[in-house]
């Protein structure tokens, strides 16, 4: 099976037509795409009733790639954010998401670590702890460090994941001398492999000034770059359960296109979305 989605679901307006300062509701979204890349427990855990609204609102087929905390993913302290533990957010976050695993809705947690996060024995226990503290969720892990993908030490990488059972996300990025993976399109999960695709603009990606955030994700992938990346989903779709492709070229409003060019390439109809609404004047 491959699904598609979003990173977020207010950005997209040009799904329904308009332009992008069209905010989406998660109703309409889902009218669309059967699942979404859900950022803002990154940086803060959102409260349970707020995931139990996010499942009454989607349809029943409809999933949820959820971010992980950034206290999680070793991008800040715990102590920062006045925890007693970092065993603490890693709780509260399994409680609060509650709602999405009960309802079938929780795809995977996507622990995006920071690009600092490199190949050391302590980063190594760290993935172990990781495992640990959520023994029985589906977990992704995106590297932003490439010591990680060394020949050196490639193999034990994906060891590693398939060891603790994390899926391995593929991330598609500008190549910059620093902070940047190469596309390596390796499954570690039988369930479930993600394709996180993230535009190819070296200039944002690589001048990490003011406009950094706003920058980085501006490009528009053209039909023959979506076209060579289907041979290596389709090739994984054969052997995993699950390919997961999430857009997060947001910065221009050109996700939501692109997912839907990749869409046809794919040749994919996805069911058991919300009924598409008639808008008659």
């Amino acid at each position: 099976m491959i699904t598609i989605g979003l990173t977020t679901w207010t950005e997209h307006g040009s799904l329904m037509g308009a332009d992008q300062s069209r905010k989406l509701t998660l109703p309409e979204y889902s009218e669309f795409l059967p699942c979404v890349e859900l950022d803002t427990p990154f940086y803060g855990i959102p409260r349970q009733s707020s995931f139990a609204k996010w499942a009454q609102e989607t349809p029943e087929q409809f999933q949820f790639i959820v971010k992980a905390n950034q206290v999680m993913t070793r991008h800040r302290d715990y102590q920062e954010t006045g925890a007693p533990s970092v065993e603490a957010v890693f709780q509260q976050f399994k409680d609060n998401s509650q709602p999405l695993v009960e309802a079938g809705k929780l795809k995977t947690i996507l622990l995006q670590f920071p690009p600092y996060f490199g190949v050391s024995r302590e980063n190594i226990l760290y993935l172990q702890q990781v495992r640990q503290f959520l023994p029985d969720l589906p977990l992704a892990v995106e590297f932003r460090n490439k010591t990680w993908y060394e020949e050196i030490y490639l193999k034990r990488t994906l060891n590693l994941l398939r060891q603790f059972a994390y899926s391995h996300v593929i991330v598609d990025e500008p190549q910059t001398p620093a902070g940047s993976v190469p596309y390596y399109p390796v499954a570690t999960n039988d369930d479930l492999a993600v394709f996180r695709l993230h535009g190819r603009n070296f200039s944002g990606w690589a001048n990490q000034d003011r406009n950094w955030r706003s920058q980085r994700t501006l490009y528009r992938y053209r039909e023959s770059e979506l076209q060579a990346l289907v041979p290596d989903i389709q090739r994984l779709a054969a052997t995993t359960k699950e390919i997961c492709v999430i857009f997060n070229n947001n910065s221009g409003g050109d996700a939501a296109g692109n997912a839907l060019t990749l869409k046809k390439l794919l040749g994919l109809e996805f069911t058991g979305l919300n009924p598409q609404q008639i808008d008659l004047f």
